[in-house]
C-alpha cells in the first residue's frame, strides 16, 4: 500500500497518494515512510502547519539517537534533504556524541554551503578521530581551496583505512597535476581494489595521455567499456586521439556529446580535432560551443582559427573575443596576427609581438613577425625576425613544416635585401644542410624496396622522354604566364609531359592547363613521401621544380631523389643550395657565361638558354597600348607595380634622384590601403621624396591591374630584386622600364628582358646611370612615345614571346642534361670495381 502511495505522487497524482498513505495509516497508525511521505503531500498542497505536525508525529516514536540516523540515510536515499537534516539534528539533540550523525548532516550540504558541511565534518572528527570516511569527504571538501590539507586529510583516510578505495582514488584525481607519479600510485592502488571502477581508469588515462599514450588510450577504453555512460573518459579518449587517429577521436567527443549535448569543452575540442579534415562541421562545432558557453575564450579562439581565411573580419572579432577573455591566450593573439596580416599591418604586429612577450621560445610567431615586416617594407628588421625563429628551432631541433616555410620566407626576403649571391648561395645551403641532409643520406643508401625495375632503354639517349613539372601554381597565377605558353609547345612524340599539381582550389586556368599535358596528377593531398613515390612509379626522367623556395614549395620532395635528373627553373632566377638539384636553367644576360666565377655561385650546374629565362604571354585580350598620358602637356608620371616588398629604400633613393631632376613628374606606386600605404609614403619621404607627388593603386583584377599602366609613362624598376613578370606586363603595355643591375641574377631580371628586346638603352649598371637614362628619357617626350607606340610589336616578335622557339631551347636543354646522365651511368658502369683501401671520391 506504501508503494502504490510512492507511484501515486512521484506521478504527481497527490490526492490518490494521499487517499493511500490514509489506507496505510488506518492498519498501521505509526508507519514513519507513510508519515514522512505526507509531510511531502502537505507541502505540496500548500498545508504547512499540518506538514509540521507530521513531521514531529512521524519523529516522535524515534527516541533513539542511533535509529534516527538509520531513519535519516533511508530519507536521504530518497532525496528528502529537509526531512534528514530534521531527523540528524533530533539525533543529536538526543546524543550530542553521535560522530555519524554529524558526518551525515555534512553530506546534506551543497558547494553554497561549504563552512556548514566544514563544521559538521570537523565536528565529527573530534568525536570521532579514526573516521576515514570523514577525513575522505574533508579532503573532497578542501580539495580546491586549500590543497594541501585536503592531501593530508585523504592520506589519513587510507592510513585508517588502507583498503578505502575511494580515498586512493580521490587522493590520486587531487595530485594529477601537481604529482603525476603519486598520482598514478594512489590510481592504480584504487584499481587494485577495484578494477571495475571506471572513473580510476578515466584518470589514469588522462594523466598517462602525454607520456604512455598508448597505455593512456588502453585505460581510456577500459573505463568506457565499464561504463559506457561516463562522459569525461568518451571526452578525454576524443583528446587523446585528436592528433593520433581524428576520425576516431570526432567519434569519441561525439559520444560525449550525445550524453551531455551542453559540454562546452567538447564541442571546441571537436572543432578543433575536424578542422583538418571537415572544415564546415568543425565550423558548426566552433558556434556550438560560442553558443553555450560565451565566455569560453578557447570557444572563440577555435572559431576565429577555423573562419580566419574565408572570414577575416568575422576571425579577428572572434580571436579578440578570446584575448579579452584570457588576456593570456598566446595561441589567440597570434592568430590574430595572422588574421589581421594584410591592411591592418601595424595591429597584427602589435598582436604578434604580444604573443611573443608570451613565450619567446614560440619559432612560428617570430616567423609570422617576419612575414608582416616585410610586408610593410622593414626588411631588415623581417629577416632578423626570421633568423631568431630559425634559431629557436635549432635549439629545440624543431624540423615541422612551419619551420621550412619560415627558411623558405628567410630565403626569399634575403634576395629583396642584398644582390650578393654569395650570401644567398650560404643561406641556401644552411637550408638543405638542415632539412634536407638526412633525406638525401637516406636516398643515397639504396632506391626504395618497392621501385620498379628500370626499363630496358633507360639510358637511351634518344629516346622519349618523361618530363614531370611539379608545382602548386597550375592555376590562375603569374606563373601561368610563363607555363602555358611552354607546355603549349611541347613536342609530344619526343617528350611525355606529366604535371603534379598541389593546387588545393582548381580554377578555369587550371582546367585549361590539363588539356596541354600527358598525364595530369592531382598531388595537393599527398606528402612528399607518396608524391616521391608516385614519381618513381610514373618512371620520370627528368623532374622540374618550378617554385624553388617560394610559397607552397616542395623542396623536401627534391631531396628524395625521385628522377635521375632534377632541375629548377621558372620561380625566380636563383639557386636552390641543394645537392638534390642537378641543374639551374638561366640565360646570357642573368648570369653571362664570361663572367670569372659566376657559376660557383650557385649548388646546380647552370645551363644557359640560348635567348631568355622567361617566355611569355599576356593572357589578356582587347587591351591596347594608348598614346603617351604626357604628350598632352600632363605632367610626367613615373610608375612601379612591383610588390611593395621589393622597394628597398636603394630604390627609393634612386627614384628620389629622378624625381628631383624631374621636378613635375608624379610618381605612381602599388600599396594596399591603410598601414602598408602609409608606411610606404613614409619611408619614401625619409628618402627625399615629397609625399604629395606620390599616388598609389591597390590589388586590382589582371585585367585592370594591366589598364594601370596606361597612366604610366616611364617604369622605375626595384633593386636589387628587379620586375619580372611586372616588367614583361609593363613593356606589353607600351612601358619602357629602366632598369637597375646588380650581382644577383634576380638583380639582372631587368636586364635579361631588355636585351631580348633589343633595349640595352634603358639597362644601368650604376645608381648614377639610373637617374641619368629615367631623366634623359623623362624629357624627351617625343622620344618616349615613339618607344611606347613601338613596344608591344617588339616584344611580339621578341624571344620574350616566341613561344615554339622557346619551347624548342627547353626541350634541346633537357636532351643534353639527359644525355649527360647517359654518359655518367655508362662512366659508372664502365669504371672497374674498387679495391679494400681505395680512396674514394664524389662529385
Amino acid at each position: 500500500m506504501y508503494e502504490a502511495a510512492l507511484a501515486a505522487w512521484r506521478a504527481g497524482q497527490l490526492t490518490a497518494a494521499d487517499e493511500h498513505c490514509r489506507a496505510v495509516l488506518a492498519q498501521s497508525p505509526g508507519h514513519a515512510e507513510t508519515l514522512h511521505l505526507r509531510t511531502l503531500i502537505a507541502h505540496q498542497q500548500g498545508r504547512t502547519s499540518e506538514a509540521a505536525a507530521l513531521l514531529r508525529e512521524a519523529l516522535a516514536p524515534h527516541q533513539d539517537g542511533q535509529r534516527l540516523v538509520d531513519f535519516a540515510t533511508a530519507l536521504c536515499m530518497q532525496g528528502r534533504i529537509d526531512d534528514t537534516r530534521a531527523a540528524l539534528r533530533r539525533a543529536l539533540a538526543l546524543d550530542p556524541t553521535l560522530a555519524a550523525a554529524h558526518f551525515y548532516l555534512s553530506n546534506t550540504f551543497g558547494p553554497d554551503e561549504a563552512a556548514q558541511a566544514d563544521a559538521h565534518l570537523r565536528a565529527a572528527l573530534c568525536l570521532d578521530p579514526a573516521f576515514a570516511e570523514a577525513h575522505n569527504n574533508l579532503g573532497n571538501l578542501l580539495r580546491t581551496a586549500r590543497p594541501e590539507e585536503a592531501q593530508a586529510a585523504f592520506e589519513r583516510a587510507i592510513a585508517l583505512r588502507p583498503d578505502f578505495m575511494h580515498a586512493h582514488f580521490n587522493l590520486g584525481t587531487l595530485l594529477l597535476s601537481t604529482q603525476p607519479r603519486a598520482a598514478e600510485a594512489a590510481l592504480r592502488r584504487a584499481l587494485e581494489l577495484d578494477p571495475g571502477f571506471a572513473p580510476a581508469w578515466n584518470r589514469l588515462g588522462h594523466l598517462l595521455a602525454d607520456t604512455h599514450p598508448d597505455e593512456a588510450e588502453a585505460a581510456l577504453r577500459r573505463a568506457t567499456e565499464l561504463d559506457p555512460e561516463l562522459v569525461a573518459a568518451h571526452f578525454n579518449l576524443g583528446n587523446l586521439l585528436c592528433e593520433r587517429r581524428p576520425d576516431e577521436a570526432a567519434q569519441a567527443l561525439r559520444r560525449a556529446l550525445a550524453l551531455k549535448p551542453d559540454f562546452a569543452v567538447a564541442w571546441v575540442n571537436l572543432a578543433h580535432t575536424l578542422a583538418k579534415t571537415h572544415r564546415e562541421e568543425a565550423e558548426a562545432a566552433a558556434r556550438e560551443a560560442v553558443a553555450l558557453d560565451p565566455g569560453l575564450a578557447d570557444a572563440h579562439y577555435n572559431l576565429g582559427t577555423l573562419i580566419g581565411v574565408a572570414r577575416p573580419d568575422e576571425a579577428a572579432s572572434a580571436l579578440r573575443r578570446a584575448v579579452v577573455l584570457q588576456p593570456d591566450h598566446r595561441l589567440a593573439w597570434h592568430h590574430l596576427g595572422l588574421v589581421l596580416k594584410g591592411e591592418r599591418l601595424h595591429e597584427a604586429e602589435a598582436a604578434l609581438r604580444r604573443a611573443i612577450e608570451l613565450d619567446r621560445t614560440d619559432p612560428a610567431t617570430h616567423a609570422a613577425l617576419g612575414n608582416v615586416l616585410l610586408d610593410m617594407g622593414r626588411l631588415d628588421e623581417s629577416v632578423a625576425s626570421y633568423r631568431e625563429a630559425l634559431a629557436l628551432a635549432s635549439a629545440t631541433n624543431d624540423r615541422s613544416i612551419d619551420i621550412v616555410i619560415a627558411h623558405y620566407d628567410l630565403i626569399f626576403a634575403l634576395a629583396f635585401q642584398t644582390d650578393d649571391p654569395q650570401a644567398l648561395l650560404d643561406e641556401c645551403r644552411r637550408f638543405a644542410a638542415c632539412f634536407e641532409a638526412p633525406l638525401l643520406e637516406a636516398a643515397s643508401r639504396s632506391a626504395p624496396a618497392d621501385a620498379p625495375p628500370p626499363r630496358e632503354d633507360a639510358l637511351a639517349p634518344g629516346r622519349r622522354l618523361r618530363i614531370g613539372y611539379v608545382s602548386p601554381d597550375f592555376r590562375s597565377h603569374c606563373q601561368a604566364l610563363f607555363t602555358v605558353p611552354l607546355l603549349s609547345h611541347h613536342d609530344h612524340a619526343a617528350f611525355e609531359i606529366v604535371c603534379y599539381a598541389s593546387v588545393a582550389k582548381p580554377d578555369a586556368m587550371t582546367q585549361h592547363i590539363k588539356t596541354l599535358v600527358d598525364v595530369w596528377r592531382d598531388v595537393h593531398t599527398l606528402d612528399d613521401a607518396a608524391l616521391a613515390q608516385q614519381i618513381r612509379d610514373d618512371r620520370i626522367d627528368i623532374l622540374v621544380d618550378l617554385t624553388m623556395h617560394m610559397a607552397a614549395g616542395r623542396r623536401l620532395l627534391f631531396a628524395r631523389r625521385p628522377a635521375p635528373v632534377q632541375l629548377a627553373w621558372l620561380a625566380y632566377p636563383g639557386t636552390t643550395g641543394s645537392t638534390a638539384m642537378d641543374y639551374r636553367l638561366t640565360d646570357p644576360w642573368l648570369d653571362p657565361a664570361g663572367e670569372p666565377g659566376r657559376d660557383a655561385l650557385y649548388s646546380e650546374r647552370s645551363l644557359r638558354l640560348p635567348n631568355a629565362f622567361w617566355c611569355y604571354e599576356a593572357q589578356v585580350a582587347g587591351l591596347e597600348v594608348n598614346a603617351l598620358p604626357a604628350a598632352a602637356g600632363a605632367p610626367l608620371t613615373f610608375g612601379c607595380l612591383n610588390n611593395p616588398a621589393k622597394i628597398t629604400d636603394h630604390a627609393l633613393r634612386l627614384w628620389s634622384g629622378v624625381l628631383a631632376a624631374v621636378p613635375d613628374a608624379r610618381l605612381l606606386l602599388l600599396a594596399p590601403p591603410g598601414v602598408p600605404r602609409e608606411a610606404l609614403r613614409a619611408r619614401a619621404r625619409a628618402q627625399g621624396i615629397d609625399p604629395e607627388r606620390v599616388a598609389f593603386v591597390g590589388h586590382q583584377t589582371r585585367h585592370h591591374y594591366l589598364e594601370t599602366y596606361q597612366r604610366i609613362d616611364l617604369a622605375l624598376d626595384s633593386f636589387p630584386y628587379n620586375g619580372h613578370t611586372t616588367s614583361l606586363d609593363a613593356f606589353w603595355m607600351g612601358v619602357p622600364v629602366v632598369t637597375r643591375t646588380g650581382r644577383s641574377a634576380a638583380s639582372r631580371g631587368g636586364w635579361s628582358i631588355a636585351a631580348n628586346l633589343g633595349a640595352p638603352e634603358l639597362v644601368a649598371h650604376t645608381d648614377d646611370e639610373f637617374v641619368r637614362i629615367a631623366v634623359e628619357l623623362a624629357r624627351d617626350r617625343p622620344r618616349l612615345a615613339a618607344l611606347r607606340a613601338g613596344l608591344r610589336a617588339r616584344m611580339e616578335a621578341s624571344p620574350l614571346m616566341d613561344a615554339p622557339r622557346f619551347a624548342a631551347n627547353i626541350e634541346s636543354a633537357y636532351r643534353q642534361m639527359w644525355r649527360a646522365h647517359c654518359d655518367d651511368a655508362v662512366r659508372r658502369e664502365a669504371a672497374p670495381s674498387r679495391r679494400p683501401g681505395d680512396a674514394v671520391t664524389s662529385r
